[in-house]
């Protein structure tokens, strides 16, 4: 019996690993590590430029607009816009500057730094 409860606990253990595998390995501590930024940061820069506008954002006060798509469960998402592989270089890219990924969308530049995009990165990480 000692057998079956390893084997069970070693099927457990290698399902938790594929899980976090298909996640991306993006996790709330690891946001900052993946990204260079500070996630409590860059839910306050989310708040200032009012990106709650147009998006649905978790955790960010008053962030309920329906003009760009919903934020929920960022961290999970394959793509950024619909084209752009969902890595940290191309969402910091992405948020900097949105017209020079995809021209005549309807997200504007909204002139972050390069520290800002990287905070508005790791908080985005945070959203599993």
């Amino acid at each position: 019996m000692l057998k079956a409860r390893e084997l069970l606990g070693a099927g457990a253990l290698l399902a938790l690993v594929l899980w976090t595998a298909c996640q991306g390995g993006k996790t709330v501590k690891g946001a900052a590590v993946y990204t260079g930024g500070n996630p409590t940061r860059g839910r306050a820069v989310i708040d200032h430029y009012r990106c709650g506008a147009c998006h649905t954002i978790p955790g960010v006060p008053h962030a309920d607009g329906l003009v760009g798509p919903p934020l929920i469960f960022f961290a999970r998402r394959t793509y950024i816009a619909g084209e752009l592989p969902n890595t940290t270089q191309n969402l910091i890219r992405w948020v900097r500057g949105p017209q020079s990924v995809e021209p005549k969308n309807a997200m504007p530049n909204l002139g972050l730094s390069e520290q800002e995009a990287r905070d508005v990165a790791a908080y985005l990480y945070t959203l599993r």
